[in-house]
């Protein structure tokens, strides 16, 4: 299990210069909302052990070069319940968020809503849900740290909710509590590297490399609005700030979600051996070819440095889809989701699917590497919705906010490469083809013996030439060595 940190040794293990926010005040008569006997002792000794007066510590600090907001749950005050005051406090630091369009971070530990308020303490779920989705309309990147433990509303709204989400090594996650469990579910179900497996969980990071880590998160999400940072200096003048103001906050700011004139990233260059195949087979084989270079060559020379997303947030994840952010030409922050050679798999596709929306929220272009011999057809990729993840990824790409770049770097099988390619902006390496399909499979279909492969592939002019010729692509790359 890993370590439990307080909610200010969590803020010191994450930034600098911290600056608590303005507490809202919301007085309660005796014992709470519900006249709960005991609840008030049971407050003051949390405050005695803590030093907290509430669940949760709001404020601004500075992690590597960029301020963010951050809210940190303290576990030890009712088990970092959620309550009336910690909603109160939540919803003003995402409002001071807004306001000087900062970044949100949230530090999770806590049990869930607090027993001692009833259905009050639990409909702070739908007020803190309302505010994550405020900021994700104003285009403003929100990162949850996932601490042990996280669990019910905290984990379903603040941590799974997040655009990018962390978790400490053991740190016990899921929706349903230690002690409301089943009693044979299996414990290890419960936890940070399960939740990864299962795709609802980006990154599992060690304590010592969390600043760093969120440090370049908060870079690269921040690019665009780097200009608006000076924006920080006097923030301490929010005491007033209510929920009448929101609305035109939102009317406002979603315009800067929008991604405004966001210019198109240009293709990488290829690396591969330089020199046009003379056959539609030569172009099979160049692609097939295993010295051929794959998407983390490409990713490497693209980009001077990049974090990964993973996850399709709906129960699985597939490590042939690369996705994430990176520092690209000039410095630009580009969103990638590159294909790495094998048969996409349905979590695959949901994940560069979640991938290019969240771009199109946060205004960055997109760069898209593809290279499949197809979707993934077993039994298994049936059951998990293969149709309707290839389906969401056509329609992401097909209506993203944001311009979508792609370059074809092997092989591109059937609909399983082409839901990843942008419509008007594809390009190809000399060492790739695109086709309908698999030539052997087109021979197969058409009832062709396997010594007529060949010429099938001639006759589905799949060369990079005869794609720009035919107008499928824009054209082909040049060598990176020229």
């Amino acid at each position: 299990m890993t370590e439990r940190f307080s909610a200010r040794e969590a803020i010191a293990l994450a930034g600098d210069d911290f600056r608590e926010l303005p507490v809202p005040m919301r007085e309660f008569k005796p014992d709470g909302p519900l006249s709960w006997q005991g609840y008030d002792d049971s407050r003051r000794r949390a405050l005695t052990r803590t030093g907290e007066d509430e669940s949760v510590v709001c404020g601004t600090a500075v992690i590597g070069s960029t301020r963010a907001v951050l809210i940190a749950f303290e576990f030890g005050f009712l088990g970092g319940s959620l309550g009336e005051r910690t909603g109160d406090r939540v919803e003003a630091a995402y409002t001071h968020a807004r306001a000087h369009r900062l970044p949100v971070v949230s530090l999770v530990a806590t049990g869930g809503s607090r027993m001692q308020e009833g259905m009050l303490a639990l409909t702070q779920l739908q007020r803190v849900a309302r505010q994550s989705a405020l900021a994700r309309e104003a285009g403003l990147p929100q990162i949850a740290v996932l601490r042990d433990p996280t669990t019910g509303g905290g984990w379903a709204t603040l941590g799974a909710g997040a655009d990018v989400t962390l978790a400490l090594p053991g740190a016990q996650v899921g929706f349903a509590g230690s002690r409301v469990r089943p009693s044979d579910a299996d414990p290890a179900a419960y936890t940070a590297e399960a939740q990864m497996a299962a795709g609802a969980v980006d990154a599992v990071v060690r304590e010592e490399e969390l600043r760093e880590t969120l440090a370049l998160w908060l870079t690269l999400l921040t690019a665009p609005a780097a200009e608006a940072e000076g924006e920080v200096e006097g923030e301490g003048e929010v005491e007033g700030e209510g929920e009448g103001e929101v609305e035109v906050e939102v009317e406002v700011e979603s315009e800067a979600a929008s991604g405004g004139e966001v210019e198109p990233v240009p293709p990488p260059a290829a690396l591969g051996a330089p020199g046009l195949p003379a056959t539609g087979w030569d172009a099979v084989r160049h692609a097939r070819s295993p010295e051929r270079p794959r998407a983390a060559a490409y990713l490497d020379a693209y980009f001077s440095r990049r974090a990964a997303i993973s996850g399709d947030r709906c129960g699985g994840s597939d490590d042939g889809m690369l996705c994430g952010f990176g520092s690209g030409p000039a410095g630009r922050t580009v969103a990638y989701a590159a294909q790495c050679g094998t048969a996409t798999r349905p979590a695959g596709y949901r994940t560069a699917a979640r991938l290019i929306r969240l771009a199109g929220r946060l205004g960055f272009p997109v760069l898209t590497l593809v290279d499949t011999p197809g979707a993934a057809n077993d039994a298994q990729a049936e059951r998990q919705g293969a149709g309707s993840a290839i389906a969401d990824l056509f329609a992401a790409v097909a209506t993203a906010r944001t311009p979508v770049t792609t370059l074809v770097i092997g092989e591109g099988g059937s609909g399983g490469a082409l839901a990843l390619a942008a419509p008007g902006n594809t390009w190809a390496t000399p060492d790739s083809y695109f086709s309908v399909i698999a030539p052997e499979l087109a021979a197969a279909i058409l009832k062709r013996p396997a010594s007529e492969v060949r010429d099938t592939a001639d006759q589905l002019r799949i060369r990079p030439q005869d794609l720009v010729e035919l107008g499928v692509i824009r054209g082909i790359v040049e060598h990176a060595g020229r």
